[in-house]
């Protein structure tokens, strides 16, 4: 194999350089090899980033169906729906279409792979104090920080960014409290959205400086899921604003 620098000749003619990672190398037949591109690695690592989220909702999803008694299809629908619908809304809003969570059969089979593990293994799952809160937790700083991510992977700005993370955290566990008839987390003062846009804002800004790594990745979804595990173990609520009854500056 032969690797030909900018200035060599080739065939009594010079060869032009090919800037950055669009310069590779050449074979003895002279046809060039497929440059290598640093960005793949990273979309790699969040591909793989987006489908831990995918397991931890879809666990939760799975068990907390599994709590009100569906049947196999419901589970199974459950766990998809838990898992993959902020994907696919984060997706259609950013123009990532079809979405993954539609396009890509491996967020289907690691949905259902999860649905298998919460039906056979029930039991040690369930033995977990709250299995659907710590799984959500988890789920929501993974998919906050592989949202705002993929945001700026497609060209978006920091504050959609921030947006779109918080949208993919928090769109699987809207989707499973309304199927399953309960209030929505995220309507019922919990410190949800809010943990969700503090990881997704902790991704962007160090990506904004630079900083973009897998360690940075990591410390967002902790800062998120802790803060989500926090905010149920110590009570932690929004302010509620209550209205004056009587709407008269002297009523008590």
């Amino acid at each position: 194999m032969q690797t030909f620098r900018q200035g060599e000749w080739e065939n009594g003619r010079q060869i032009a350089p090919e800037p950055g990672a669009q310069r590779c190398e050449r074979a003895a037949t002279g046809r060039p090899l497929r440059a290598i591109n640093p960005r793949v690695n990273v979309h790699t690592a969040y591909t793989v980033l987006d489908l831990i989220g995918t397991f931890a909702f879809a666990i939760s999803g799975a068990v907390a169906a599994r709590q009100k008694r569906l049947d196999l299809f419901g589970i199974a629908a459950v766990a998809f729906l838990v898992a993959c619908g902020g994907g696919i809304v984060r997706d259609v809003c950013i123009g990532a279409t079809p979405p993954a969570g539609l396009s890509n059969w491996r967020y289907l089979a690691v949905s259902l792979a999860a649905c298998a593990v919460s039906i056979a293994a029930y039991a040690p799952v369930r033995r977990l104090r709250h299995p659907v809160l710590l799984f959500d937790a988890i789920g929501l700083g993974v998919f906050a920080v592989s949202g705002a991510q993929k945001s700026l992977m497609y060209g978006h700005s920091a504050e959609l960014a921030i947006l779109m993370g918080m949208v993919s955290a928090v769109g699987g566990g809207v989707l499973r409290d309304v199927l399953l008839s309960r209030v929505p987390a995220i309507l019922d003062r919990e410190i949800y959205a809010s943990a969700a846009l503090l990881g997704a804002a902790i991704e962007v800004g160090l990506s904004v400086a630079g900083w973009s790594s897998v360690w940075t990745a990591a410390s967002a979804v902790i800062a998120c899921a802790a803060l989500r595990l926090a905010s149920l173990y110590f009570g932690w609520r929004l302010p509620v604003f209550h209205a004056r009854e009587g709407g008269g500056r002297g009523a008590p």
